[in-house]
């Protein structure tokens, strides 16, 4: 099942912070995905989003970055990992363009 880190934001700024369930080591996921999915109402935009991670839940490093060119079709794009991290969060920190949202699921 994914898990929305970022659900049609329309304003910069870090969604809340996603905690991976504990678990023990033989069943914990290190496979994960990530994708962000964008569009406008009108016109053109742009949207950058960095995949965000952090084993206290407080300070964050860039696991990654997905930029959008966004139009009124919906435009996707994204990555994978192998990694084992306590928190994810996605972090809008620019977006432009007539009625534009992001929204970012992370699966594994």
């Amino acid at each position: 099942m994914s898990q929305y880190l970022l659900n049609s934001a329309t304003t910069t700024g870090a969604g809340t912070a996603w905690q991976e369930r504990d678990t023990t080591a033989s069943s914990t996921y290190t496979y994960h995905s990530f994708q962000a999915i964008g569009s406008t109402s009108a016109s053109t935009g742009a949207a950058t989003v960095l995949i965000q991670v952090s084993n206290d839940g407080t300070n964050f490093i860039t696991l990654g970055t997905i930029t959008l060119s966004l139009t009124t079709s919906p435009s996707s794009d994204g990555f994978a990992a192998n990694i084992n991290w306590q928190y994810y969060r996605a972090n809008l920190t620019a977006i432009s363009g007539t009625g534009a949202s992001v929204t970012v699921l992370m699966k594994g």
